[in-house]
């Protein structure tokens, strides 16, 4: 059974909160120390933008 649109809006608000959080560490880390920060920054836009 699919999702409703209730809750496919919150899981891409979700998504976007997530994103945003590792955006502000990732400017914070810009020489890459901690590489699992920007595997799932890179993975979560991926999620989003086969959401939408």
């Amino acid at each position: 059974m699919g999702m409703s649109k209730k809750d496919l809006g919150r899981k891409i608000g979700n998504l976007r909160v997530r994103i945003a959080e590792l955006e502000q560490k990732a400017r914070m880390d810009p020489l890459k120390k901690h590489p699992e920060i920007h595997d799932e920054l890179a993975k979560l836009k991926k999620a989003l933008e086969e959401s939408s």
